[in-house]
């Protein structure tokens, strides 16, 4: 029996930390484990996919989740719908109306109405089920874990276009500072240049950037804790400042940091205009940690060689 519940536990990779958790161990304590497998089972085949979207038939699901009541189970549906719109999602993306033919006895159809569901949509119906019940004790932990999925995977995701970012960056700052080398900037001169359109970028001196960023202490490069939007911003500044050094011409310190400047303030300003205020910005994780945290979870994904 502990065998069975532990192997479901690891199919559904459940964190511990779900607030139905111990409700769902006194469902393994209670059901047998081939009713939690078969149960299990039956969620999945009750899936289908929907313009690849997946989803499950309010039909369908109804009676998996304890229901015996059409009308009652549309009161659910309806509570469900409500916690959609305040969670501030949109309800049409998750519950759609449709009619389905269902055969009679005497061999003849009739149209009755059904509604697709989402994962959420499921998710939302079971919570407001009763966790007592071991089939929406059930769907609630079934539900969760897999909708907590999405939402890791939309995390990592994002995380991957930090690191690109990042990593797109360093190569525009590589690129620029041999242009800009080659027109009479050395290293020390890049620098300065870059620490200024820095400042012009995100509204404040050099100095008070580190500080806000917790990098006073540090030599570390401020793009290595800057939110996404502002890693490629700084990126757009450099390869328009790259671009124009050497359409224009531009030799030397001064004509060439006036350059950079003014494309920061451009990018600033255009950020402005659509209601991101570079100012604003909150430091994020050190990009670097990030990176290495997503090459382990990859490591630990990926088969191990024999």
């Amino acid at each position: 029996m502990h065998f069975v519940c532990i192997l479901l536990l690891k199919i559904l990779h459940m964190s511990e930390k779900s607030s139905n958790f111990a409700a769902f161990l006194n469902v393994c304590k209670i059901m047998k484990g081939e009713e939690i497998l078969a149960l299990f089972e039956k969620f999945e085949q009750a899936a289908t996919n929907v313009n690849n979207v997946e989803c499950w038939s309010a039909r369908s699901i109804c009676p998996l989740l304890g229901y015996t009541d059409w009308r009652n189970f549309m009161k659910a549906i309806e509570k469900a719908k409500e916690s959609c719109i305040s969670a501030g999602e949109r309800e049409l993306d998750h519950f759609v109306g449709v009619n389905k033919m269902v055969s009679l006895g005497s061999g003849s159809q009739r149209s009755i109405e059904d509604v697709l569901l989402t994962r959420y949509a499921c998710y939302l119906i079971a919570q407001n089920g009763d966790p007592r019940k071991q089939e929406i004790a059930f769907a609630q932990n079934y539900f969760a874990v897999q909708t907590r999925r999405a939402e890791l995977v939309q995390q990592r995701i994002l995380e991957s276009e930090r690191v690109l970012a990042r990593k797109k960056l360093r190569e525009t700052e590589s690129r620029l500072s041999k242009v800009v080398y080659e027109h009479g900037v050395d290293d020390k001169g890049f620098a300065i240049m870059r620490s200024k359109g820095d400042s012009a970028l995100f509204g404040m001196p050099t100095k008070d950037l580190k500080t806000k960023f917790g990098l006073e202490k540090q030599s570390k490069p401020l793009a290595d804790v800057l939110p996404t939007i502002g890693i490629k911003a700084k990126d757009l500044a450099a390869e328009m400042t790259s671009t124009n050094v050497e359409q224009k011409n531009l030799h030397g310190l001064n004509p060439i940091t006036r350059e950079h400047v003014d494309n920061n303030i451009a990018v600033r300003e255009m950020l402005r205009s659509r209601g991101i205020e570079p100012t604003r910005l909150q430091p994020a994780e050190d990009v670097n940690k990030v990176e290495r945290r997503l090459k382990s979870e990859e490591k630990k994904t990926l088969p191990k060689k024999k």
